[in-house]
């Protein structure tokens, strides 16, 4: 009885990760993708929001390993508003870090940035600093997306 029940303990320690030992049953689930509703940035005390409900468009996507960001202008005529990048990220509980590998300005690539996400029902909120000193960047960011079905 006393071995089956060391079984049964150490069975459960195990089941709290994937197959690919990813992911605990305590990391918030991101997989898939996921629409911008708004951004925040707060600069100097001075705190700027966009809504992308209306003439932009943004979708971050996630796997197990990778992000990837898209965004443009929902104008047709307006084909200086794209932007888009990418890397590797790793999420500890709510704890999410990006390493980003591709971005049109150099300046970014590989740096790393450190959030916090949270997640309620389908909405991620996504919130941390954006520091990249070549580029004179150095904010906080809250960004709230909406799971696409």
């Amino acid at each position: 009885m006393r071995n089956i029940l060391m079984l049964f303990a150490v069975l459960s320690l195990f089941s709290c990760v994937n197959k690919d030992g990813s992911k605990k049953d305590s990391d918030l689930d991101i997989q898939g993708t996921w629409q911008l509703l708004s951004a925040t940035t707060i600069e100097n005390g001075t705190s700027q929001t966009t809504d992308y409900s209306g003439k932009l468009k943004m979708i971050k996507m996630f796997n197990h390993t990778h992000f990837a960001f898209l965004k443009h202008s929902l104008n047709p005529k307006d084909t200086s508003s794209f932007d888009a990048g990418g890397g590797t990220f790793v999420l500890k509980g709510d704890d999410y870090t990006e390493h980003l590998e591709y971005y049109k300005n150099k300046d970014w690539e590989g740096k790393i940035f450190n959030f916090k996400l949270a997640i309620h029902k389908d909405t991620l909120i996504q919130k941390g600093v954006e520091k990249v000193e070549a580029a004179g960047v150095d904010r906080v960011i809250i960004e709230k997306y909406i799971k696409v079905k």
